[in-house]
Formats: structure tokens, C-alpha cells, sequence
């Protein structure tokens, strides 16, 4: 049994196609992984070879970002979790673990929130109640100056300031050109759609346990709002490293994927996997 990869474009019935990368058995423990503003599949890269090989691991490129689909409109949380819903009728998956970083955060809640039944556990990664704050609004404010084609100093820049700990440079020239897939109208799209959305709202409907991932050195969400988003979710489990960034999986990647081994540890989910080898 092996980890490699497969891909596919995957048409959902709005007629949106989706690219999506796969790995692990079809029929084994579903994990879908939605990345973050601006990135691909890629994202998650560094942890897939490390995770269990019977796990069903599902991560998308977002409508609008990597190979999928650019679609005029539609680009707030809700958009991109029924986007990921459709995948998953697609694929024949009831239920999965669903993990979310950052701007795919919030996509997740969007799940977990409006339909329960779908998602066993949530897997918050660099997230907030809220996405609304001094810096994302001021990321608003150069996103809307941006036009085509978008520039790699900023693309470079934005990617940058959210690493605390150094990653392989090979790994982040590629997320550097995943992110400069995206035109000009992506960019402001899916940030507008993500700051306009009330995703506080969510919070209180969401029943499934819930693990929040996050470093204390995050520059985009602090401390104090990634606490924050914990005590809105009673019993979830809130683990911030002290010398990470607003990315876990990308800095600390082993790290990563034993805190998510640990967090389903004992559940009808872990007992149904392998341990990675």
C-alpha cells in the first residue's frame, strides 16, 4: 500500500470543476483538507507522505485557486464549503474529518455548522472567531490596488509574513507560484467574500470535537484571537506552539500530523486507520 498521490478534475453538478488531489485507500477513513487564501493542494504537501496510508486523504484546490476553476462570482465561506460538499457526493464520502487552514477555516466551520451530519471531527489550523482585523483589512487595502498580472514581490511578501519558522526554499518557491495562479480578481474576491462573512454565527452549531491548531508567533491571527476562538467552542482542544507561525503544517510538519494522530486517537475514526509508516 502506498501514499501516492492521484489527481483529477472533477466536475460538480453546478458544472464548477474542481482540481483534486488524492491518496490512500477510496474506501478508508476520509480526511478532506481545504488550504488557505491564495494557496492549492500543495498547501499540504509537507504532511501527506506522513500520514496514515489507509486514510482516504481528499484536498482540493479551492474554487478559483490552483487548477480549478475561476468562476466569475461566488467567493464567500459558504460558496467554497458547498463546493467541498458536492466533492464529497461526488467521491460517495458520508462523513470525514475536516480540516481547515486559515481562509479553509472558515470553509470548514461553514461545514460543521450547517451540516453536522457530514463531519466527524474539525481541524482548525492559524483560525480566529473571526476573520475580520487590522490585518487582513489592511492585506484588503493592497489586494484591491493589485492588477494583472499580480507581482511577485508581493505574492513573495504576503507568503512570507506568515512563516515564523523557515521552511525548505524549494517548497516555498512552489507555494510562491501556486499563489501567482491566481489573477488580480481572485485575490480581491475571495478576500472580500471572506471579511464580509459573519462567521462567529457558526460557532454555536457546531457539535463535533474540534482541535484548534495554531502558533503563538501567528501574524495574522494572534494569541489572544486564537484563544478566543477556543472559548466559543466548548470542549474543543486549543494547541498553540510558541514558535510557530500562522502555518503549522508547512513549519512544523511532524509536529503537525502527531497532534492530529493524538486528536483522533480513540475515536471510531483512529480505529478504523493505521498508523503511518
Amino acid at each position: 500500500m502506498s501514499n501516492e498521490l492521484r489527481f483529477a478534475k472533477h466536475r460538480l453538478p453546478s458544472g464548477l470543476g474542481l482540481h483534486v488531489a488524492e491518496q490512500g485507500l477510496r474506501n478508508g477513513p476520509a480526511v478532506l483538507m481545504l488550504h488557505g487564501y491564495s494557496d492549492s493542494w500543495f498547501s499540504y504537501s509537507r504532511i501527506l507522505p506522513l500520514l496514515p496510508k489507509d486514510w482516504h486523504v481528499i484536498v482540493p484546490d479551492q474554487r478559483g485557486h490552483g487548477e480549478s476553476d475561476r468562476p466569475d462570482g461566488s467567493y464567500a465561506p459558504a460558496d467554497f464549503a458547498g463546493d467541498a460538499l458536492r466533492l464529497l457526493d461526488r467521491l460517495d464520502i458520508e462523513r470525514a474529518v475536516v480540516v481547515g487552514h486559515s481562509m479553509g477555516s472558515f470553509v470548514a466551520r461553514s461545514i460543521a455548522a450547517r451540516h453536522a451530519e457530514r463531519v466527524e471531527h474539525l481541524v482548525l489550523v492559524g483560525s480566529a472567531v473571526t476573520a475580520q482585523n487590522e490585518v487582513t483589512q489592511d492585506l484588503m487595502r493592497e489586494v484591491e490596488a493589485l492588477a494583472d498580472p499580480v507581482g511577485e514581490d508581493f505574492v513573495r511578501a504576503f507568503q512570507a509574513s506568515t512563516i515564523c519558522r523557515p521552511v525548505p526554499a524549494e517548497f516555498f518557491e512552489r507555494i510562491v507560484a501556486e499563489s501567482l495562479k491566481l489573477p488580480a480578481r481572485i485575490w480581491k474576491a475571495a478576500l472580500s467574500g471572506l471579511l464580509r462573512a459573519d462567521p462567529a454565527a457558526d460557532l454555536a452549531r457546531i457539535r463535533c470535537p474540534v482541535l484548534i491548531l495554531g502558533g503563538e508567533r501567528d501574524s495574522v491571527f494572534s494569541q489572544a484571537e486564537q484563544q478566543q476562538l477556543a472559548s466559543r467552542l466548548p470542549g474543543a482542544k486549543l494547541k498553540l506552539s510558541p514558535d510557530l507561525g500562522h502555518d503549522p503544517h508547512w513549519e512544523a510538519p511532524e509536529d503537525f500530523v502527531f497532534d492530529l494522530l493524538d486528536f483522533l486517537r480513540g475515536s471510531p475514526f483512529a480505529s478504523r486507520a493505521s498508523t503511518p509508516s
